[in-house]
C-alpha cells in the first residue's frame, strides 16, 4: 500500500525553510527560531497536521543533536527540567481538545515577550542569583505543553534557562537532552490522537534529508560563536517567535 505525499507546492515553499530552521534550532543555534517551524507550515497545512509532519524529523534531529552534543549537558539541570516537561506533555494530551492553537499561540508568544521586556528594562546585575528552581520546574511544565501543542516549548523553557548564562556548547546540549525525551513522549499520544497517519508520514520521509542537516550545520557554528553573539541571536529568535505566535494567536 503507498500514502499519498501532500503535493501542495506552497507547502514545500513554507516547509523547506521550516525543517532547517528547527534543525538550527536544536543544535542550540538560533535558538528560539525552532518554534517558528509549526507556525511557517501552519500556512499551508493545518497546525495539527504540521506538528504530526514535523514529529519524525524531530526524532532524526534528535539523534544527531545527541550524538554530537551528549557530553556537554547539564545534568543537575535535566534532573529538574525533564519532570516538569514529561508533566507537560500530559498536560498537553489532555487539553489538546479543549484549547485551541491560537490560544495557545497567543500566551506563549505574549509571555515570551513579557519575558524579554522584563530583561530589557531591568537586566540582570552580573552578580545577581540565578532564577529559583520552582520557576524552572513550572516553566518545564509549559515547555512540555507547549511543545505537545505546537513544537514551540523553546520560549517557556529558554526563559529560564538563558539567564544562568550557560556555556553554549553546554546549553546547546541540556536543550537538546531535554527536548529529544519530550519529542519522544508524544508518539504514543499523536497515534492516539489520530495524527500518526500515512501521508503525514510519507511527507516526513520526503523531508527527512533536510533534518540533519540543519543540526549538523547548527553545532558547528555553536562551536565557533562567541557567547556574546550567541545569546544576542538566542534572545533576538525569541523575540521572532514571540512576536509572530502573539500575531497568530490574535489575528
Amino acid at each position: 500500500m503507498t500514502f499519498p505525499l501532500i503535493t501542495d507546492a506552497s507547502f514545500y515553499a513554507v516547509a523547506v525553510p521550516a525543517v532547517l530552521l528547527m534543525g538550527l534550532s536544536k543544535s542550540g543555534f538560533l535558538g528560539g527560531f525552532g518554534s517558528l517551524a509549526v507556525p511557517l507550515m501552519a500556512l499551508a497545512v493545518p497546525v495539527p497536521q504540521a506538528a504530526a509532519v514535523m514529529l519524525p524529523l524531530l526524532f532524526v534531529m534528535d539523534a544527531v543533536g545527541l550524538q554530537q552534543l551528549w557530553p556537554h549537558r547539564d545534568r543537575a539541570l535535566l534532573r529538574l527540567l525533564l519532570p516538569a516537561g514529561l508533566i507537560g506533555t500530559v498536560v498537553g494530551t489532555v487539553l489538546f481538545g479543549v484549547l485551541s492553537v491560537k490560544t495557545v499561540a497567543a500566551v506563549v508568544g505574549g509571555l515570551t515577550l513579557l519575558f524579554l521586556a522584563q530583561r530589557l528594562l531591568f537586566p540582570p546585575r552580573a552578580d545577581a542569583p540565578p532564577p529559583p528552581r520552582a520557576l524552572g520546574f513550572v516553566l518545564g511544565i509549559a515547555a512540555g505543553f507547549t511543545s505537545f501543542v505546537a513544537h514551540a516549548g523553546s520560549p517557556p523553557v529558554n526563559a529560564y534557562v538563558l539567564p544562568l548564562r550557560l556555556p553554549p556548547l553546554t546549553f546547546a546540549a541540556t536543550m537538546a537532552v531535554f527536548f529529544a525525551a519530550v519529542n519522544l513522549s508524544k508518539w504514543i499520544p499523536y497515534a492516539w490522537l489520530g495524527l500518526i497517519d500515512g501521508r503525514n508520514m510519507s511527507t516526513s520521509l520526503a523531508l527527512m534529508p533536510l533534518a540533519p542537516l540543519g543540526v549538523w550545520l547548527g553545532v558547528k557554528l555553536t562551536r565557533r560563536i562567541a557567547s556574546t553573539w550567541f545569546y544576542r541571536i538566542a534572545y533576538g529568535g525569541m523575540f521572532l517567535t514571540g512576536t509572530k505566535l502573539l500575531w497568530d494567536g490574535l489575528r
